[in-house]
């Protein structure tokens, strides 16, 4: 047949009600097994595509999936956040879900809560994780099945991450194994879990290697550019080893300030950086990094998702998919 048909008509050609076809196509309900391949295969011969909305009106699903995108992302984030998002959404199509995406803030949680409490969503993913997580606590609350992308303390949450820790930790201890053991850290908000934990990855590799840190030479919360600026004339004044900056955004303005001040990488000041974006790929000076795979991140996170809503039991994944990628900028 060269048009699609519709559950009524597959009812009317073999002879049984719409809600025998139902009950074969879903799988559910009790009828035989001879009807069952009957109407699977008539469908399969002439075309039958299910209509979405019919199939969530009756089983009170909406096919539709928010993924929650920080509203204060910077534009260096975003290749991160739309390498996930394709991942995720490779999975999704596959089952007919949507994806609606969700701007939340920090303090600011209402489009989060529109589309909950109007039945707009089946599940949500969130694609940060925070200390304080309003968005998170308000998930638990409504009962609505939910992944967080990242790590979290809260044990009932469940959560997807690339193994952060082991790739940070590798790449410092291959620095200090190289001799560089004064090195510093650069990095953003103590309110991201993710802050948290690079920093732990990186206290832990000089602790394996019996080694000690010059916690002085630890810059944490450092978002202010001309503080960044005071900070790079003073590692390069004190002759440190290395620099490794927590994301692509403190690494784009060390290097920024670097040709700036005449201060050259690697030659003055070694740079190092525990992520990778298309910041970093045109750099002048190749910079030492971490490559993710944030795309199968984000199809991990989807295929989560939706065996919660499936009502599955979903354990806590984290990804090793991770290359250390030793490039100039350390040499």
């Amino acid at each position: 047949m060269g048009e699609k048909i519709t559950i009524e008509d597959v009812a009317s050609a073999l002879g049984v009600s719409k809600t025998t076809v139902s009950r074969a196509i879903s799988g559910k309900g009790r009828i035989s097994q001879t009807t069952r391949d009957r109407v699977l295969k008539y469908i399969q011969q002439n075309n039958y595509t299910p209509n979405v909305v019919a199939q969530g009106l009756a089983r009170r699903k909406t096919y539709n999936i928010s993924v929650v995108w920080p509203g204060n992302y910077s534009m260096v984030e975003l290749p991160f956040f739309q390498r996930c998002l394709m991942g995720m959404n490779e999975v999704t199509s596959g089952y007919g879900y949507d994806i609606v995406v969700s701007l939340v803030a920090v303090d600011e949680i209402s489009n989060l809560k529109r589309v909950i409490e109007k039945r707009k969503v089946d599940g949500v993913i969130l694609t940060r994780t925070l200390i304080d997580d309003r968005a998170a606590e308000y998930l638990k609350e409504s009962g609505v099945p939910f992944v967080a992308i990242g790590s979290s303390t809260d044990e009932s949450i469940v959560t997807v991450d690339n193994d952060n820790f082991d790739a940070c930790k590798e790449l410092t201890s291959i620095l200090i194994a190289k001799g560089h053991t004064k090195l510093a850290l650069i990095g953003g908000s103590t309110d991201l879990t993710i802050t948290r934990v690079r920093h732990e990855a990186f206290m832990e590799a000089f602790r394996s290697m019996d080694k000690k840190v010059d916690e002085s030479l630890i810059f944490l919360n450092q978002s202010n550019e001309q503080r960044l600026r005071d900070i790079v004339k003073q590692l390069a004044q004190k002759k440190v080893d290395g620099v490794i900056c927590m994301d692509d955004q403190l690494a784009g303005y060390v290097m920024s300030i670097c040709r700036a001040e005449k201060i050259k990488i690697p030659q003055d000041l070694r740079l190092a950086s525990f992520s990778n974006s298309h910041m970093l790929e045109n750099a002048i000076v190749p910079v030492t990094s971490l490559n993710f795979d944030d795309r199968n991140l984000g199809a991990v996170a989807a295929r989560m998702i939706l065996a919660l809503i499936d009502g599955e039991k979903v354990d806590n994944q984290k990804l090793k998919d991770y290359e250390v990628v030793m490039k100039e900028s350390t040499k």
